[in-house]
């Protein structure tokens, strides 16, 4: 059966908020139990470092973030789960890639261009507060997906150009020493919802408008009761198209709480009941996870050594896939070179035809043994196309026709001659 894998990363930098769990962990979650699928699942703690210099607070997400993905369902006996900086192949592919890679390609990264035109923008030197973490993370990014051979990545949109360049650097690698890395394939699910957050625009923690995953059941009360909502009055009909409440309900809900709910706003339903009902449908779905969740926060040694149990799982490809690559490249051992040496004198050291020209005109070979002692020597051809001929027809074991243009040399016996011809027929 042919396996299809998926790769997913979470940077840790933040604490899980409902909306990575609509758009990203449920949709993981249910893929990883499909069959013919194999998934990698991992921290992205290496790509936290570009945009969070807080120690603790990369700490703290990891540790949220791994007992979030636990706590949702998710079997590491069933897949790979691992923490990113676990894999020391990932840093190392990354400098193979980076080596390939031309600086126009990250040019174009949407980031960098980002911070380039917001630099313009404010009149200061185009790279003011670009790292080169921030230009080379998407070199980072293919190495995270080329390592395990990734088929399909789950990405939005915003994500695509990433897998785009990631093709590129594998193709450019590809080219120079051989089909070693898959090229991967954007995996966009048109159907996933991108919720809004409690002021209306998309839930991003750079909005502060998140609503946390796992926070306390009132914290999330009150965080639901605090998005924002029209001046309509209890009893007036109320629009669900642009409705933040509305939206973040319908990714929760089924089909026919839905229309409940619909047919509720046309009715006039009041934002305190409605916003009711979207608490309590989200802590249905939430509080057992949320209970589990708070168990594995509880006890982080747990959650270090199923990390730990990943990255073994993960390395038994990343290591021996890491030395296919690196013997790719050159960087070899050097005992196989000096076998490969004797290899190849050893190939060398076979009997062996050698032609030439004479002050006369015409053209010779003579037959050496492996050690270089002359066995025969030929009589001069008009050409050395006649001369060649000959030595492909002594190649091929035949020496009809040959006996008055060839002489054994002296001290040489036509056994030696023999064995020596059947030598190099055989090589």
């Amino acid at each position: 059966m042919t396996v299809t894998r998926f790769l997913t990363g979470i940077t840790t930098s933040g604490t899980p908020h409902i909306g990575n769990y609509v758009g990203a962990l449920r949709p993981a979650l249910e893929a990883s139990r499909r069959p013919g699928i194999e998934n990698f699942y991992f921290l992205a703690d290496y790509h936290a470092l570009i945009k969070c210099d807080e120690p603790a607070r990369v700490q703290r997400s990891t540790l949220e973030i791994a007992a979030c993905w636990l706590a949702i369902g998710l079997d590491p006996e069933h897949v790979f789960f691992y923490r990113q900086s676990d894999i020391p192949e990932i840093p190392e592919l990354t400098w193979l890639l980076t080596c390939v890679t031309g600086k126009g390609l990250l040019n174009r990264a949407h980031a960098y261009k980002a911070q380039v035109d917001k630099n313009n923008a404010a009149g200061v030197d185009a790279d003011a507060d670009v790292t080169a973490g921030l230009f080379m993370y998407p070199v980072l990014m293919a190495a995270d997906i080329l390592l395990f051979k990734a088929h399909k990545i789950p990405v939005g949109r915003d994500q695509v150009q990433h897998i785009e360049m990631a093709r590129d650097m594998a193709s450019s690698f590809n080219h120079l020493y051989g089909e070693h890395l898959v090229l991967p394939e954007a995996a966009i699910d048109d159907t996933v919802a991108l919720l809004p957050g409690t002021d209306g625009r998309k839930m991003s923690k750079s909005y502060d408008n998140v609503i946390p995953l796992f926070a306390p059941r009132e914290q999330m009360r009150k965080q639901i009761f605090a998005i924002v909502t029209d001046s309509r009055a209890p009893g007036e009909p109320k629009a669900v198209e642009g409705s933040a409440l509305f939206q973040i309900y319908e990714a929760f809900a089924s089909n026919e709480e839905t229309a409940q709910l619909r047919k509720a706003y046309a009715d006039g339903i009041s934002w305190a009941d409605a916003k009711q009902v979207l608490f309590e449908r989200i802590d249905r779905e939430i509080a057992p996870m949320r209970e589990r969740y708070d168990a594995l926060i509880a006890d982080p040694q747990q959650i270090e050594q199923v990390l730990r149990r990943g990255a073994d799982k993960a390395r038994t490809r990343a290591t021996p896939f890491m030395a296919e690559l690196r013997a790719a490249v050159g960087l070899r051992n050097l005992a196989s070179q000096a076998s490969g040496a004797r290899q190849k004198t050893a190939k060398a050291a076979l009997p062996s035809f050698k032609q030439y020209r004479e002050a006369d005109g015409l053209h010779y070979f003579k037959f050496m043994d492996a050690s270089g002692k002359l066995l025969a020597q030929s009589t001069g051809f008009a050409s050395p196309q006649e001369a060649g001929r000959a030595v492909a027809q002594l190649k091929q074991g035949r020496r009809d026709g040959l006996e008055a243009a060839l002489a054994l040399a002296p001290g040489a016996t036509d056994a030696e001659f023999t064995a020596a011809l059947q030598a190099l027929t055989n090589a």
